[in-house]
């Protein structure tokens, strides 16, 4: 079983039932999904742009992302209808829990002048996104190989009903939240 689920089981649960005043295990909230997305404007110039995101988010999230397209065209910023700007993973299951372990033990530390992660980000729901400024911070990327350093976007899907309690899911898993 994955390390983060084990937590999640035996000390994250009771905590939040005795926070919360839940009567059901049930009622618990508990991670849905991650969605990791990369938008890559660039990519309207150079169509190679979207493999080499393709590769280092596969390597990333151990899973083979799928490209979004345009739904419809700008001509200020010269994108047409059903071209290529993006690339997206979601996670579930055992790939999730193992890719919040990475992200909460080992990633946000080699975050460069990390101060905890903002508590902005959550969406009224209980959902919480987060923004990496590069894709070097992941041990598995092999900083050689990266020839330009892009973002992404970090979506942690809770069934949280609040955000006061999908801030108390995220704090028990360890997430460093900036005060």
């Amino acid at each position: 079983m994955v390390r983060l689920k084990d937590l999640y089981n035996q000390e994250v649960i009771p905590v939040l039932i005795q926070e919360f005043g839940y009567k059901n295990v049930h009622q618990v909230p508990k991670p849905v999904k991650v969605v990791i997305n990369m938008g890559l404007g660039e990519a309207v110039q150079d169509i190679k742009v979207i493999d080499r995101a393709i590769e280092e988010l596969k390597v990333i999230s151990g899973q083979m992302p799928i490209v979004t397209r345009a739904r419809k065209s700008i001509a200020a910023f010269k994108i047409r209808d059903g071209v290529p700007i993006g690339c997206k993973v979601t996670l579930r299951g055992k790939m999730m829990y193992e890719f919040l372990d990475r992200l909460i033990n080992a990633v946000l530390p080699r975050v460069r002048d990390f101060r905890g992660v903002l508590s902005k980000g959550f969406d009224g729901r209980g959902n919480y996104t987060l923004g990496l400024i590069e894709q070097t911070v992941f041990p598995e990327v092999d900083y050689d190989k990266v020839d330009k350093a892009r973002g992404m976007n970090i979506t942690i899907v809770t069934t949280a009903k609040t955000d006061e309690e999908g801030r108390s899911l995220l704090k028990a898993f360890g997430v460093p939240f900036r005060r």
